[in-house]
């Protein structure tokens, strides 16, 4: 049954040797000052080049787009010549890399982002929710976010403009695509959730306008580099950062066919993974796949069985693997041979160096 995971498929223009992903995970070691992607960074992704597909952590598209200290940047040069070598590192291992463009909206703190206050869809805090900020110590400082203002119609075609200049930015760093974080109770995200959109103009109220702002991105990024490189992750169940919607079936169910219709080659949902987290309904699955015609991933709490059986029942296409991808750098080796998985520290997930990043060995069969 896992040999289904390692059945070769066309993303794009781009052949993939296997089924395997790995998603975009934060690791928050970016160079200061600057937010620069490094070399640490770029060996930490060539160790998972035999992933399928790697989509690269979160990056922001802006200094407002940050919600997190020492997370990577892609709207300088230095940071595009910092991503320049994390592409080249996994071309040069016969990767493929596409790049997360990140904008938080509302979760963050001034101190993230040069003492501004954040932007959002409205002007609602999301209750509960904290974020780190660089507190001098080389350890994270949890701070609660503050109340966003609400955006403007300049701001969002600044926005829009901005998401744009990063993929196009992302493309001259050597991506091989560009995957948008519509999820996780992040900027686009807070347009589409009913719980995080009162606004009363077109991009507010009924579904068709709270998508509005993902379709506006989306055709921005699109008519700069492609639809056959733009993908989109979508999280429809999870209550992450405070963003809920009322009806998710029939938003993101819309959210799927607006996606078929401009020609996005893949969408991406991530289901909630916490430990005793409800399974996304199979009806759910069946829904997406009938809207939506192209490349479908899903990623949470996946084992080999699991991730084979969703793409043998034709609901998934790729099937991603977050967390074993931290402490498993050779994932798709140990999947093809039936190798146990290391377990991650979760202690070094977040800011530091090398140690709980570079240094998950391979395994050595006896």
């Amino acid at each position: 049954m896992k040999d289904t995971l390692f059945q070769p498929m066309r993303l794009g223009n781009e052949t993939l040797k296997n089924r395997i992903v790995m998603p975009p995970m934060t690791r928050s070691r970016a160079t200061q000052p600057g937010n620069i992607a490094n070399d640490m960074m770029a060996t930490y992704y060539a160790q998972r080049a035999d992933a399928g597909l790697i989509t690269a952590e979160g990056t922001q598209i802006s200094e407002m787009g940050q919600g997190y200290a020492w997370t990577p940047g892609i709207y300088t040069k230095e940071q595009i010549a910092g991503w320049k070598k994390v592409t080249d590192a996994v071309h040069a291992k016969g990767g493929v890399i596409y790049a997360q463009l990140w904008h938080v909206g509302r979760v963050t703190h001034p101190a993230n982002i040069g003492g501004q206050q954040p932007i959002s869809s409205s002007a609602l805090k999301a209750e509960n929710v904290k974020v780190f900020i660089d507190d001098g110590n080389n350890a994270p400082g949890f701070v609660d976010v503050v109340e966003p203002r609400e955006m403007t119609k300049d701001d969002i075609l600044h926005v829009i403009g901005e998401y744009r200049l990063a993929a196009l930015n992302a493309i001259e760093a050597g991506f091989d695509g560009i995957e948008l974080h519509a999820a996780n109770g992040y900027l686009v995200n807070q347009f589409i959730d009913s719980e995080a959109n009162n606004r009363t103009d077109e991009y507010g109220g009924s579904i068709d306008n709270r998508l509005r702002f993902l379709g506006e991105v989306v055709e921005a990024m699109s008519h700069a580099i492609g639809a056959d490189r733009v993908g989109v992750r979508l999280a429809p169940f999870t209550s992450l950062n405070g963003t809920v919607d009322n009806t998710p079936v029939e938003t993101y169910t819309a959210a799927a066919a607006l996606l078929n219709k401009l020609n996005v080659v893949y969408v991406h949902i991530a289901e909630v993974d916490w430990d005793d987290a409800p399974d996304t309904p199979q009806a759910f699955k069946h829904a997406i796949r009938e809207a939506y015609k192209g490349t479908i991933i899903y990623a949470g709490r996946y084992n080999t069985e699991k991730a084979a059986q969703a793409i043998n029942e034709g609901l998934a296409d790729m099937v991603g693997f977050g967390r074993p991808f931290i402490a498993n750098p050779d994932l798709p080796n140990r999947i093809m041979n039936g190798y146990p998985l290391a377990a991650h520290n979760p202690e070094t997930l977040f800011g530091g160096a090398e140690k709980g990043l570079l240094d998950y060995p391979e395994y050595q069969a006896s």
